[in-house]
């Protein structure tokens, strides 16, 4: 994919992004890997209303924003998240970070999103865990993040948010749109106790189902 072309994807899923209201404000980040690098939303980018002056191309190879050209898009403050992400899990073409409402309030109990409900497993396992706690934009933030990805495809960050990873924009957002809808039906089902989790081979069933029928996102 071109930059330019990788560019409009990226465009259109902030967009998206700022339609369903999953990030408010200038919160949340999305990122697109292309030849050389990412392009990433810029510092401070408000997502439904993002332009192409709101994107930032960050090198693979750059490691400090020390001496970034005052002509260019700052990249958001997470772009070390993204950029470990990237080397970490080489299947990845995209990542999406937000903010929304129902996981934000699971990651500032650092709760998981334990198997309470089959889809949990779109995930990547057999839960949505919670990565722990480190200051945003940060190094060890960044190692903490990729660490938890390890066998998974989505986690939450403790007292922060969520993050995603796919392989375009858009499948990383919908797995993002389905993490904050698992998030919110967890929530729904704590007011009245804990909910009854499905046992590790319900789980694996699932798996099975999924894999003939085609209906999990792919990594």
């Amino acid at each position: 994919m071109s930059r330019q072309a990788a560019a409009t994807d990226l465009l259109r899923t902030l967009h998206d992004m700022g339609a369903a209201q999953l990030s408010p404000g200038a919160s949340g980040n999305i990122s697109v890997r292309v030849e050389g690098g990412m392009l990433i939303s810029a510092s401070g980018a408000v997502a439904a209303t993002a332009s192409n002056d709101d994107l930032a191309f960050v090198p693979a190879h750059c490691r400090s924003l020390e001496h970034w050209p005052d002509d260019q898009p700052r990249p958001s403050s997470e772009w070390r998240m993204h950029q470990a992400l990237y080397s970490s899990h080489p299947e990845a073409m995209a990542v999406v970070h937000c903010h929304s409402l129902h996981a934000t309030a699971l990651s500032c109990q650092r709760r998981r999103i334990p198997p309470f409900h089959y889809m949990v497993s779109i995930a990547g396992g057999d839960d949505i865990p919670c990565a722990d706690y480190a200051l945003f934009g940060s190094e060890e933030l960044s190692q903490i993040v990729c660490k938890t990805l390890q066998q998974r495809r989505a986690c939450l960050m403790a007292n922060h948010g969520q993050i995603c990873i796919g392989n375009s924009p858009a499948t990383a957002l919908a797995l993002a749109r389905e993490v904050e809808s698992l998030a919110a039906c967890y929530l729904a089902s704590l007011q009245s106790g804990e909910p009854v989790l499905l046992t590790p081979q319900e789980m694996d069933d699932v798996y099975q189902a999924f894999s003939h029928y085609g209906q999990r996102l792919k990594d």
